[in-house]
């Protein structure tokens, strides 16, 4: 690969005018994308630390209450839905108590869970952790990263079939928990370009290839480093990394989150726009790129072009990251943000 030129980027578009993006947030409400990824339930035990177990040297942590939120698909439709937006969630729980309980949290929030199907041959995802004094003293998973396969995977695809003609706009969440696979993606991706729809996708390295013209992915610098197999350490490398990514899967942008140095945008055609973080506090990046890919696809949807949608999608992060756990954000906090007011 030939290396790439280190531009000046541009400065987001947007920036300049904030009426627009006031406007664009307004265009949020109604439009309906459908969200298809891995559901899984985050789970978090509080309590605190008085002693040291006498059967190994481990804390005893006094469990005081239990609270959950939705990660991965599940975080992105209720993203969606507090934003304004009409979410139909394309996923897999199992037959069983978590998802029931991810189910009736999905319902709460608004989220259209018609297309969640319920199998009985994998548990439903679960993250737990065991939190102390603030601090994270262990986590466990509950769960099946296998393909999804038979008839489980035969009714989630006729299903998005189904719906996908009344879409505005669809997300891909990939947390490689099985559900993301070629055999899915193919069919439906050709679908959503046959009908004009955006495809905003937050990638896994694993699937890349699988994501072949999609209007945007959502990688982290680490994920986007990671599948290019090069870190990125200072400007050369992000720009090899980014524009590298974007010729791999020949998407119409790619935009990789930098955490603290913000984001960076690289669009077909050469355009590059840099977007400095947003966030004044930070609490807690848990969820913060479903925030990100949610925002850029409902703003696309909405009439956004790339980097008004990223400009969107990076006032939207600063706000989630200031809350413990996945959070989502209101158009009235979004607006604050833009304002500079939050």
């Amino acid at each position: 690969m030939n290396p790439q030129p280190v531009p000046t980027p541009e400065p987001p578009a947007a920036s300049a005018d904030p009426a627009r993006l006031h406007g664009q947030v307004a265009r949020f409400a109604g439009r309906r994308l459908l969200v298809l990824g891995d559901l899984m339930l985050d789970r978090y035990l509080w309590g605190r630390v008085d002693r040291i177990s006498p059967e190994a040297p481990v804390p005893v942590v006094d469990v005081e209450r239990e609270s959950w939120s939705l990660g991965g698909a599940g975080n992105v439709a209720a993203n969606l839905c507090a934003l304004g937006a009409e979410a139909m969630l394309a996923g897999v729980v199992g037959d069983d108590a978590d998802g029931l309980t991810m189910l009736r949290a999905l319902d709460e929030r608004g989220v259209d869970t018609r297309l969640v199907v319920r199998d009985r041959d994998r548990p439903t995802t679960v993250k737990t952790r065991v939190i102390a004094h603030a601090q994270q003293v262990v986590r466990y998973d509950r769960e099946v990263r296998s393909d999804l396969e038979g008839e489980p995977l035969r009714e989630l695809r006729a299903g998005i079939e189904r719906e996908l003609r009344w879409c505005e706009g669809m997300v891909v969440s990939d947390y490689g928990k099985g559900v993301i696979q070629p055999a899915l993606l193919e069919p439906i991706l050709q679908a959503a370009h046959q009908r004009g729809i955006h495809v905003s996708v937050d990638p896994k390295e694993s699937h890349i290839d699988s994501y072949r013209g999609v209007s945007i992915l959502t990688p982290n610098q680490i994920e986007a480093g990671g599948i290019m197999g090069r870190r990125v350490r200072d400007d050369e490398s992000l720009m090899e990394v980014g524009w590298g990514l974007r010729e791999r899967v020949d998407a119409a942008a790619v935009l990789v989150t930098r955490g603290p140095q913000g984001m960076s945008l690289f669009e077909r055609g050469g355009r590059y726009t840099h977007i400095p973080t947003a966030a004044r506090e930070v609490y807690d990046v848990t969820g913060a790129g479903d925030t990100v890919v949610s925002v850029v696809a409902l703003a696309l949807a909405a009439g956004a072009d790339f980097p008004d949608a990223c400009l969107l999608a990076n006032h939207a992060a600063g706000v989630v990251i200031r809350e413990v756990g996945t959070a989502t954000c209101s158009p009235a906090a979004l607006q604050a943000s833009l304002d500079g007011t939050l």
